[in-house]
């Protein structure tokens, strides 16, 4: 996927917004700090395992699917910017 979403679109809209809950309810629900998810949410900050189980168990979304959002996301970025890391590459002798 060329511009894969960061997951935190998908728990924003489907998830919260869509159990008609905000932020500071839904992060009290999680037992985190409501600016941690508040990050998540508005996609500046990455989604750790232990936020995927958190979802998980408080609303059901899979885990495992969210965690592969977050890879799909991390490496399309990273892609993005692959001219800008310097490496050779190694040729055994």
């Amino acid at each position: 996927m060329k511009n894969p979403p960061h997951p935190g679109d998908l728990i924003k809209t489907e998830v919260i917004e869509a159990l008609g809950l905000d932020v500071s309810k839904a992060a009290v629900i999680l037992n985190v700090p409501r600016g941690v998810l508040s990050d998540l949410l508005d996609s500046k900050a990455a989604l750790t395992p232990e936020m995927a189980l958190r979802i998980e168990k408080a609303f059901g979304p899979d885990m495992d699917h969210l965690l592969r959002m977050q890879l799909a996301y991390d490496m399309a970025r990273i892609r993005e910017h692959a001219e800008e890391i310097s490496v050779e590459r190694y040729v055994p002798a």
